[in-house]
């Protein structure tokens, strides 16, 4: 039987602040559930264009807090979105506060984290660009 992806599941501390963040990277969001009786919500975001529900990343936020939230969530592995010009993502990215945790030195592959310490990946789409400073020259700051 074959399978198909629908979505990764992340649990967030700060649903505004996680909202945010993955709306800075350009994801809407396609799909909300508020469950009163849980106490939770569940916020399915989408890229532009992908809400078939199969590039979905769910935020699902405890009403009550979320003391069982590692500090560091490595051991989740990556989210990973394809962007048309790496430099100029990371620019705005940093430019609104966001960490570039590894540069895009390559020109290529740059990776960020979310407010929960989620790891983003984003990849060059297409081709690699010619490297370019201030990128190339760019150290590595904290995990990715």
């Amino acid at each position: 039987m074959p399978i198909k992806y629908l979505h990764t599941m992340v649990r967030v501390k700060d649903l505004e602040k996680s909202q945010a963040f993955y709306e800075l990277l350009g994801l809407k969001e396609r799909r909300r559930i508020d469950n009163e009786d849980g106490r939770f919500s569940l916020i399915f975001m989408c890229p532009p264009g992908q809400d078939d529900g199969h590039a979905d990343v769910e935020l699902t936020y405890n009403w009550d807090g979320d003391d069982a939230l590692p500090d560091d969530s490595r051991h989740f592995g990556h989210l990973a979105y394809t962007v048309e010009n790496i430099y100029e993502t990371c620019k705005m990215l940093q430019e609104n506060g966001i960490t570039i945790n590894r540069p895009p030195r390559d020109g290529y592959m740059a990776f960020i984290r979310s407010p929960d310490n989620v790891s983003v990946e984003l990849l060059q789409e297409g081709d690699r660009l010619a490297p370019q400073e201030p990128w190339a020259s760019m150290e590595n700051t904290g995990h990715w």
